[in-house]
């Protein structure tokens, strides 16, 4: 990654983290304890993740410009989170970031960028 640019760019910018959605979310949708927990039509869930991870990696901030401050763990409260289901979500993440050929290193940042939230929205101690 080069120091002198965001993780957005190290991202490849607005198509990298739309293909890194799309391949994410195609994971999510085949994972046992995580499917049931999205909608069926997951349009629109891709499209806030989008913009969600544009501004959240350093890219322009779509989120808040369509939906306000992302407040990002009462958005998710109505959802039932253990901890054992951020885990999930990370694994869906970094298998989605291998695939779409982000090196190691990058990977690893990005993981370690998104496990802080991933955990902040566990709202269950446990199953």
């Amino acid at each position: 990654m080069n120091p002198k640019e965001s993780l957005y760019d190290s991202l490849g910018g607005a198509e990298g983290i739309h293909h890194l959605v799309t391949v994410f979310y195609s994971k999510v949708q085949r994972h046992p304890q995580l499917s049931p927990l999205f909608p069926e039509d997951i349009t629109p869930v891709l499209e806030k993740q989008y913009q969600f991870l544009s501004q959240f990696f350093g890219g322009p901030a779509l989120f808040s410009e369509q939906h306000g401050h992302p407040m990002m763990r009462a958005r998710h409260m109505h959802i039932p989170i253990t901890p054992a289901l951020a885990e999930d979500w990370l694994a869906c993440m970094k298998a989605a970031l291998e695939e779409t050929g982000v090196e190691e290193s990058l990977r690893t940042f990005v993981l370690s960028r998104l496990a802080g939230p991933a955990h902040h929205f566990v709202n269950m101690p446990h199953e």
